[in-house]
């Protein structure tokens, strides 16, 4: 099975954004600079999930992304087809020709892993990550650094 990082930085970024976009809309450079995403990277992204409708921008001063739903109704397996990536555990890709043109012995069993793979991550909403104590903890770590990083620049002026 092969997810990309155009998968999993759009997880990231949602899970980002449902962090830290309760009371005002985030930008993307501060998304960019919390988890170490290349901003150009992220506006390719949240391009595809707006399209997808995961995600609203606000125009601006003070603008950035929302999104565009509840946590509890933005689910890990549409954040990844939104932004065309594939849980394909297959080594054929999925065209049924693993074996010289044809299905090989255990074709159908990677197919039901994919499958199962995708349903368990359409059982996972954005807000289920949010409650996770580990998430919290990585994400006020992720925050006291951005923090001491702009106070630091600013003393230094």
């Amino acid at each position: 099975m092969r997810l990309t990082t155009k998968g999993r930085y759009a997880v990231t970024a949602m899970l980002d954004l449902a962090l830290n976009g309760t009371d005002r809309p985030v930008s993307l450079a501060d998304i960019s600079g919390r988890q170490d995403i290349s901003l150009s990277y992220l506006e390719q992204l949240f391009a595809k999930l707006r399209r997808n409708d995961l995600v609203t921008s606000v125009r601006g001063p003070g603008g950035g992304y929302r999104l565009s739903r509840a946590g509890d109704e933005i689910f890990v397996a549409q954040i990844i087809d939104a932004v065309n990536e594939t849980l394909d555990a297959t080594g054929c890709g999925g065209t049924a020709d693993c074996q010289q043109g044809e299905v090989c012995l255990t074709h159908h069993l990677w197919c039901d892993l994919s499958d199962q793979i995708h349903n368990f991550l359409s059982g996972i909403s954005l807000s289920d990550l949010v409650e996770k104590r580990e998430v919290q903890s990585v994400s006020a770590r992720q925050n006291a650094r951005r923090h001491q990083s702009a106070t630091l620049a600013l003393t230094e002026i």
